[in-house]
């Protein structure tokens, strides 16, 4: 990395005097935690996706690990997910200790394969030999029943879902959907985050919206939706008293102070959807004359992108990490996207991954390279990103 001040941040959130005033405001009243301001953005994100059930958390990483916990998700359990995402879409399988079932990605999308997930779904029904190609070498537990699909909206474009729904109605799973990169996404013609029995939105900064971190669950499901509000308060049920905890639960609770900020972004939902899009147009029109340089892939069932990060994927054959440094140097900061899940340390000791099992996530990993990227970048930032990448390449 270049010790050299750059001249475009990587990202940045996108403030208003709005947002200082509501998270200010919130410091003159006696609720920091589970007040008024918690409700505001959960019903703020119930009429945007149309969701019976809101679900504020203080992390993605939360939210989808009460989805498994929602699940009834037990140890040796079978989820199939994806090895082309943020590690937290598998650790949360982790956390319960079942066992995540990989299978490789759409080589356009970087989207879960579906007829790689129906093969995969079939074989592990089956059991037996047929069963042992998608199990990992080495298994910690043993493996018991499969119990869900994760699937993740990568990059902020849905998975193909409705595939994916019926397969799971077919098997009797769980269908989660990682949505924490696509808030705003449409599938169809249908928000992103509704697309399965659950879905959770993030809010990092440098997401579609943030509240500096916090995540938000939604759902249709009362049942789920229920123990899912008693799990992240420490357990504490509806018609417990104070200190008194009918689960196992977690302190998952957003703070005021930041369900004060998404509620006050949740106001600008369409105006910050809107700029991202544009800066994504600026990016598309001008790489576009860059041979080397593979645009993002929007498929035609993604009636609308989210976009929460720009990633292209240089040409075969050339130096990423080369590129990068080079960019480094001139003040463009980039980032490799993704390194694939399976290769990370931890997995690779814990269940024997190995280069070379999933193909094309290792393909996608090793070309892909996020270029600075949010929605107050102006034309003259992407111009100059642009020209700086084609001059090194």
């Amino acid at each position: 990395m270049s010790s050299k001040q750059p001249l475009v941040p990587m990202s940045s959130p996108d403030l208003s005097d709005v947002e200082r005033e509501a998270v200010l405001a919130v410091l003159h009243t006696p609720y920091l935690s589970m007040g008024e301001r918690i409700r505001q953005f959960e019903e703020a994100i119930r009429a945007f996706t149309g969701a019976r059930y809101a679900i504020g958390v203080n992390s993605g990483t939360a939210g989808l690990h009460l989805c498994i916990r929602a699940a009834g998700i037990q140890p040796g359990d079978l989820v199939v997910t994806t090895p082309f995402s943020f590690v937290a879409s598998t650790n949360v399988i982790l956390y319960e200790n079942a066992i995540p079932i990989f299978v490789d990605v759409d080589p356009q999308t970087g989207n879960m394969d579906v007829e790689q997930t129906a093969q995969a779904l079939h074989d592990l029904s089956k059991g037996g030999k047929t069963a042992q190609h998608w199990l990992p070498r080495h298994l910690p537990v043993s493996p018991q029943r499969l119990k869900a699909i994760l699937a993740v909206d990568v990059f902020g474009q849905p998975a193909d879902m409705d595939p994916l729904r019926q397969l799971a109605d077919h098997y009797d799973l769980h269908l989660i959907e990682d949505a924490c990169e696509a808030l705003g996404a449409e599938y169809k013609g249908r928000k992103a985050g509704m697309l399965g029995d659950c879905g959770v939105f993030a809010f990092y900064p440098n997401k579609q919206i943030t509240t500096g971190e916090g995540g938000m669950i939604v759902t249709d499901d009362e049942e789920a939706a229920m123990l899912m509000m008693a799990l992240r308060n420490q357990g504490r049920a509806p018609g417990d008293t104070w200190l008194q905890h009918t689960y196992l639960g977690y302190n998952y609770r957003m703070d005021e102070m930041s369900a004060a900020l998404g509620a006050a972004q949740m106001t600008r939902i369409e105006e910050l959807l809107t700029r991202r899009e544009q800066v994504a147009r600026w990016y598309m029109e001008r790489l576009a004359e860059i041979p080397a340089v593979e645009l993002p892939y929007v498929a035609p069932q993604t009636t609308r992108s989210s976009w929460f990060v720009f990633v292209i994927r240089l040409a075969p054959g050339i130096q990423r990490e080369e590129i990068a440094r080079k960019l480094e140097e001139r003040g463009i900061p980039v980032r490799p996207y993704f390194l694939p899940i399976h290769l990370q340390p931890y997995l690779v000791e814990r269940f024997g991954y190995r280069q070379g099992d999933y193909p094309i996530t290792e393909d996608l990993g090793a070309r892909g390279l996020a270029l600075p990227f949010s929605g107050v970048m102006t034309e003259e930032q992407v111009e100059m990103v642009c020209r700086t990448l084609q001059s090194v390449l």
